[in-house]
């Protein structure tokens, strides 16, 4: 079948809820260590995170040596449980039917196969940081997406946060801001549905 548009979605924010900061302050709440020394923490480790260079069992092992006060499993689980789908992607097989639909998004495979394999089926590609070594707004992580497209007109990219536009826009795509009201998904499917030829 031969779709009109590509869609790019990131997933936390947009397909499903960011962990952060409920993670980091649930962690404060419940062990009792100052929430400034986690968002430090969380700071020095994050480009190596996301982008894969620092493995999941080191994150753990990381969180737990400079707070021993945490319960490695209890932690796992509440960053687990915060990692809930949003509205959103009720609306992917949808899409589906009018547009090439692709994820981008900084994020670990480990912490989201849940959200994405209920949707695997209706994805044209995946592309994560931690799986390609690059983050948003890293321009290498968007040419990986940009040569992964079935053609490059109509092209739209849905992000939560304004900073990551600057290279897709360079790229040619459309960009459109995932507000928290979700008035963005209206937005997209009348876009995908409505036939303006």
């Amino acid at each position: 079948m031969t779709r009109k548009y590509e869609l790019i979605l990131d997933i936390a924010g947009v397909l499903a809820a960011n962990f952060s900061p409920f993670f980091w302050r649930k962690l404060s709440e419940d062990y009792d260590v100052p929430y400034d020394r986690l968002t430090r923490f969380k700071k020095e480790i994050r480009e190596e995170l996301w982008t894969g260079k620092l493995a999941e069992a080191e994150f753990w092992e990381l969180l737990c040596k400079h707070f021993p006060a945490i319960h490695r499993e209890q932690a796992k689980d509440v960053l687990l449980s915060t990692i809930t789908p949003l509205p959103a992607i009720q609306k992917v097989p949808e899409w589906s039917q009018y547009a090439n639909i692709h994820l981008l998004s900084n994020h670990r495979i480990e912490w989201i196969r849940p959200i994405i394999d209920p949707i695997k089926k209706h994805l044209s590609s995946i592309t994560l940081s931690s799986q390609t070594g690059y983050c948003k707004p890293n321009p290498q992580i968007y040419k990986l997406v940009h040569n992964k497209l079935h053609h490059s007109n109509n092209v739209w990219f849905v992000d939560d946060q304004n900073k990551n536009f600057k290279e897709a826009s360079w790229l040619g795509w459309n960009t459109r801001l995932a507000d928290e009201n979700g008035e963005w998904i209206h937005d997209i499917t009348q876009l995908l549905t409505t036939d303006t030829n």
